[in-house]
């Protein structure tokens, strides 16, 4: 299940990441694949859309994007090769990629899911050297850290619990992640936090209906259909707070999975539900 193999790479990959001024000077790539569908997001929106030559089959955004059949979970060497790319920006290093591609004289830039938003700034920038659009990507974070702080500031901030949901089968994500310091952002508790088990635990339907969360956010309606309707519907789901007062969002499967330049939208759409809230 894709769900279940995004939140497996994202625990797995949640490591420091180096540091872009440290690496050496190497030559403006301009035949680019991008395995990652976060850095086709972010290439783009630097401006390095025509440097691109192909994309991964989940990066799905922009529309622009040269999607293809090549896969960053089950990647295919020679498939990669016959695009003749002069870099390779992956997600995950999955079955020693990176040596696959070296022994066959192509630069690799390796960027793990990032855990906080300092680590998705640094990623873009490093896209943006890398590329020779560091200009680009410099006012892209300027922009995005403008129009988050403007999204946190507008919402009231209060002692609110908050139930991210990834999957139908209650899949969650804790404080830790990169999911999880977005609703940190405005002070809201995270009910995954007390689960036992990894920073993405699969909650009961018992303890979400006991922790009682005052806000819902369903990051599996694209994929998996839920709505307010549907969560609603769900058994003991009615007398949860979130659920009578309607304060439950959705949010795209896949800005909410992702951790690049559209975290802007996440974070107002929480900020949305947030002031909605405030009114009832």
């Amino acid at each position: 299940m894709l769900k279940r193999a995004l939140i497996a790479l994202a625990a797995a990959a949640a490591v420091a990441l180096p540091s872009a001024a440290a690496a050496p000077q190497k030559a403006i790539p301009h035949r680019i694949i991008s395995l990652s569908p976060t850095a086709t997001e972010s290439l783009f929106a630097i401006g390095a859309g025509k440097q691109v030559i192909a994309v991964d089959d989940q990066s799905d955004y922009p529309k622009q994007a040269p999607r293809t059949k090549l896969s960053g979970y089950t990647p295919n060497v020679e498939a990669i090769a016959k695009y003749r790319p002069d870099l390779v920006v992956i997600s995950g290093d999955v079955k020693g990629l990176t040596s696959s591609l070296t022994k066959l004289h192509i630069q690799v830039l390796l960027q793990p899911a990032a855990t906080t938003l300092a680590g998705t700034y640094g990623q873009i920038r490093e896209l943006g050297a890398r590329t020779s659009h560091q200009q680009q990507a410099k006012a892209l974070v300027s922009r995005m850290q403008r129009r988050i702080k403007a999204a946190v500031t507008s919402a009231p901030h209060e002692s609110l619990t908050v139930f991210h949901e990834l999957t139908p089968d209650l899949y969650s994500a804790k404080s830790d992640t990169f999911i999880g310091r977005v609703y940190a952002l405005f002070g809201l508790k995270n009910i995954a936090d007390a689960a036992p088990g990894t920073d993405y635990p699969q909650l009961s339907s018992e303890y979400v209906v006991a922790a009682n969360p005052d806000v819902i956010v369903l990051a599996d309606s694209r994929c998996c259909g839920q709505s307010r309707a549907t969560v609603s519907a769900r058994p003991g789901w009615s007398g949860i707070a979130a659920v009578k007062t309607g304060t439950i969002v959705r949010v795209d499967d896949s800005i909410a999975s992702r951790w690049g330049p559209r975290v802007v939208d996440y974070v107002r759409a929480v900020a949305s539900a947030l002031k909605s809230l405030k009114t009832k």
